[in-house]
């Protein structure tokens, strides 16, 4: 599903803070070792603890004249407790002109892979969705880790992620907070579903986020991580 560029560089995320009602919009550019390599845009909005999302990532600079990529994606659910709980997530990629989809509901907090499109047989490292109760699906964490927060609620916790065939884990450290920034360190950990090779190649990226006062709320302005590719660099526009 998702790249692995985009969850090392951006799938940062803790438990939610108290939620106002209001659509936040943002537009990140994403650079892997200076060079650029494209955009993410997201638009959100949580209403009487029903929240919804979509999400845009489109390749562009070097890395988008030789070779075309994009994802779309969207979610919806509730917030309980303080945290995001997904009812539903879709997601549509086309990469150089080959295109995929696939769905994903959710039924007691439960994934249910619903669609693959085009059908795709399941692969032995595939982690079980009936595993995965008490998940998140990559765009919900995507939101809750880039949207504007209240001071003083910056960092999260651990969560696990699914994306429909991948377990991952996202740990954090103890916020540092100067003159007025906030900077959080954590680690995105591959759990299960990679293969051997994978695993050896690398299964922890170190990351960074960085906030910035915004009116009365705190706002990401840049994400630095580690990836497969190098060091990559999500900056608010």
């Amino acid at each position: 599903m998702i790249t692995t560029a985009l969850l090392a560089a951006a799938l940062t995320v803790g438990a939610a803070p108290a939620l106002p009602q209001d659509t936040q919009q943002a537009t990140f550019g994403l650079t892997i070792r200076g060079i650029t390599a494209g955009s993410l845009r997201l638009s959100g909005q949580v209403v009487d603890g029903r929240y919804a999302v979509s999400g845009a990532l489109e390749s562009g600079g070097l890395v988008g004249i030789l070779r075309r990529i994009r994802y779309d994606a969207s979610a919806q659910g509730r917030v309980a407790d303080g945290r995001f709980v997904p009812s539903s997530y879709s997601e549509r990629a086309d990469n150089n002109g080959r295109t995929r989809s696939a769905q994903i509901d959710y039924r007691a907090g439960v994934p249910q892979v619903k669609a693959y499109d085009p059908p795709r047989a399941r692969d032995e490292d595939d982690v079980p969705p009936s595993t995965q109760g008490g998940t998140v699906d990559p765009l919900t964490a995507l939101y809750a880790t880039l949207r504007d927060v209240p001071k003083g609620q910056e960092c999260g916790r651990s969560l696990r992620i699914f994306d429909g065939r991948r377990a991952t884990e996202i740990a954090f450290a103890a916020p540092r907070r100067q003159n007025g920034t906030t900077t959080c360190n954590g680690e995105f950990r591959r759990v299960a579903g990679y293969s051997a090779r994978e695993m050896a190649e690398k299964s922890v990226f170190p990351f960074t986020i960085t906030y910035q006062p915004a009116g009365t709320m705190m706002r990401v302005t840049q994400v630095r991580t580690d990836t497969v590719y190098g060091q990559a660099r999500l900056t608010r526009r």
